[in-house]
């Protein structure tokens, strides 16, 4: 491992869920390995504040784990009322790293890696090529007893109605429908937004 890659990439230093986003699962050489996951400077070309502060200067996976979060480095638009979703959900930064800060790293890469196991069947078995985005937005955004019965719901669904397994257009409808559902009742909205300088 080099000095500068991290242990655990799938959660940004900043609290965005690196694992959890839709270019952490694109193919091709535009991948994005996570924070400071392998090869990140080949990738994205240069690190940020975040990695310089919490990563470089004090050996931290997360700000989480640092005693001075949250610092100033928080009063940008990223993390505001009025932050926006691009290809990675910005939304949970800063509960997430709240999260670490109250229970801790271990158990918090814990719950993350559920997420991504979640994430990883949606895409393995659900995703007909244009629903990459909404699984990655619900399996940050939403409760993971949700994401799970979620998951659970659609496979008995499908089986219900019989849906051919490689039928992946319908299977997909059946799972995105029942994300939905849940969406809905938690008032979370799974869909990107443009950014405020959108033209």
């Amino acid at each position: 491992m080099n000095d500068l890659e991290k242990k655990y990439p799938t959660i940004g230093c900043c609290g965005i869920d690196c694992g959890l986003c839709p270019r952490h699962y694109t193919e091709g050489k535009s991948r994005c390995p996570g924070c400071l996951g392998p090869k990140f400077l080949e990738v994205m070309g240069q690190t940020c504040f975040f990695i310089t502060c919490c990563f470089k200067k004090k050996n931290l996976e997360t700000c989480g784990e640092c005693k001075d979060f949250p610092c100033h480095k928080f009063d940008s638009e990223w993390f505001g009322k009025d932050s926006y979703d691009s290809f990675v959900t910005h939304k949970k930064a800063l509960p997430n790293l709240n999260l670490i800060k109250n229970m801790g790293f271990e158990e918090f890469i814990k719950q993350q890696n559920k997420r991504i196991l979640i994430l990883k069947d949606m895409l393995s078995n659900f995703n007909d090529g244009r629903s990459k985005s909404i699984f990655c937005l619900a399996s940050a955004l939403l409760p993971i007893q949700d994401l799970e019965k979620s998951l659970d719901s659609a496979k008995k669904e499908i089986k219900k109605s019989d849906i051919a397994d490689d039928n992946i257009k319908n299977k997909a409808k059946v799972l995105k429908d029942i994300l939905q559902n849940a969406a809905d009742k938690e008032n979370i909205t799974l869909k990107l937004k443009k950014p405020p300088n959108w033209k």
